[in-house]
């Protein structure tokens, strides 16, 4: 990928999101809840389900929490029904960006979503107006220094679409989502654990942004993660932490 760092951008994005673990933790509760009332709460039987327990453990969430959560779910407890809402708009610079929320009101979260776009430099779009951009697909990326080699080996034989190797040494294996986590358990099973691993939507396009673009362009993506019925955020602009 051209432009800056790919795992510069990785590692920025980490370490902002460790930052909001309270936030990340909420979203985490949600995905779990949607993904065991529509899917049960028998991880080996619901592939969705199990993605959400992975991240719960990757963000340190205990396990009897994450149970509770599958409980409530799938029990008969009352609680509160999620709707799974995307929104598509632009950034500074023409960037592209998609949002994924849960929501109990969509008029609420749809307004907030409109303000925050219009107050800090970008627009709100309809549906499909850049989700051409992107692609749905499993991403794993290995830090700089992991053998792109054996990477390939396993990743290829476990039914990876593509290796792709960066300008600055990090490794990236794409896949379709059905096989994601055939690969992503391959990877592991000889001894290569991804810093990412995730079903994603990645930009086919990156767009550079540097100087106040760049750092307008965090703002806005920062109001935006901020909004509490956001789940996820994928966007196409490549931001150098340098210039934040």
């Amino acid at each position: 990928m051209a432009g800056h760092s790919k795992w510069a951008n990785i590692q920025h994005r980490k370490g902002r999101q460790d930052e909001k673990r309270g936030k990340v933790w909420t979203r985490i509760i949600r995905e779990i809840t949607v993904a065991a009332r529509q899917g049960g709460g028998d991880l080996s039987a619901n592939p969705r389900l199990r993605l959400a327990v992975d991240r719960a453990k990757a963000a340190n969430m205990p396990a009897d929490r994450v149970k509770y959560n599958i409980d409530k779910a799938t029990g008969n407890q009352e609680g509160v029904t999620y709707e799974e809402i995307r929104y598509e708009g632009y950034g500074i610079g023409g960037a592209a960006i998609i949002l994924d929320t849960m929501t109990d009101n969509k008029v609420r979260t749809v307004a907030e979503v409109r303000h925050a776009f219009s107050r800090n430099g970008g627009n709100m779009g309809t549906e499909g107006s850049v989700a051409f951009q992107f692609k749905h697909c499993g991403q794993l990326i290995f830090a700089p220094g992991t053998s792109e080699d054996k990477v390939m080996e396993v990743a290829l034989e476990a039914g990876a679409d593509d290796v792709i190797s960066d300008a600055d040494g990090a490794i990236e294996v794409l896949t379709s989502p059905a096989q994601f986590e055939a690969v992503k358990n391959s990877l592991e099973a000889a001894g290569l654990k991804a810093d990412v691993a995730e079903v994603t939507m990645r930009a086919e396009n990156p767009i550079e942004l540097t100087g106040e673009d760049a750092a307008r362009m965090q703002r806005l993506l920062d109001v935006l993660e901020d909004l509490d019925d956001v789940q996820a955020i994928y966007h196409n602009a490549e931001i150098d932490s340098e210039d934040l």
